[in-house]
């Protein structure tokens, strides 16, 4: 989590296979609310974005991308757990190199030793049908 005032720098990499999507499951417990997004995470001081991504899917998932493709930038508002948040979002598509993962159903992975995620396909009409919540919701534009 970042510092109160501190816009964070982040890429997150969008996954499609076919009507589906893989995203991270969150949970914001002063809101009582599961959000899903996808997977990524902060980029470092002298790292481009798209190192950063393929760095981020190594350290969660021990996943290699290929097909790697800039969409966009998004700049993203939002409470979470209480707090303001800001953040740059540099948005790539991509695919997994290892079709293994196009067979999961979830994973659990660790962000940090105390925060366990869960990342799994969703069908992105329960997204467009507001059964399930995608954050940011300007995602949309991009599926």
């Amino acid at each position: 989590m970042n510092k109160a005032g501190e816009i964070r720098v982040i890429t997150l990499g969008l996954i499609r296979d076919g009507e589906r999507i893989f995203l991270s499951e969150g949970y914001d417990p002063v809101k009582q609310e599961t959000f899903y997004r996808a997977l990524g995470g902060g980029v470092e001081f002298g790292e481009t974005s798209r190192a950063a991504l393929e760095r981020e899917f190594q350290e969660e998932i021990q996943a290699d991308l290929t097909n790697i493709k800039y969409l966009g930038c998004i700049e993203n508002l939002f409470t979470f757990s209480g707090r303001q948040g800001h953040e740059i979002i540099q948005l790539y598509q991509c695919d997994f190199a290892d079709s293994k993962f196009y067979q999961l159903e979830s994973l659990v992975f660790s962000e940090s030793q105390t925060h366990k995620h869960r990342a799994l396909w969703i069908d992105i009409s329960r997204l467009k049908s507001g059964e399930l919540r995608l954050v940011p919701e300007v995602f949309f534009e991009y599926l």
